[in-house]
């Protein structure tokens, strides 16, 4: 049984480029904002004391668990 949250596909590719920007996060106010929020309000992202958002390790672990898989 699914037991993941769901990710509409702008939430995942908002994952994708959150995990690709590392350290350095993503500022706010971009396009992809709303998507980032929401990923903050399930756990996989958090806002930094810079005002940026940060991937956390759950965010990690659904990214690599979601988007890194490769279909056979």
């Amino acid at each position: 049984m699914w037991n993941e949250p769901y990710l509409e596909s702008c939430c995942r590719s908002a994952l994708h480029r959150l995990c690709l920007a590392g350290t350095n996060g993503r500022p706010r106010m971009l396009r992809d904002e709303p998507c980032l929020d929401r990923l903050r309000r399930k756990g996989f992202a958090c806002l930094s004391t810079d005002d940026r958002y940060q991937v956390t390790l759950s965010g990690e672990d659904r990214h690599r668990t979601e988007i890194l898989v490769r279909k056979a």
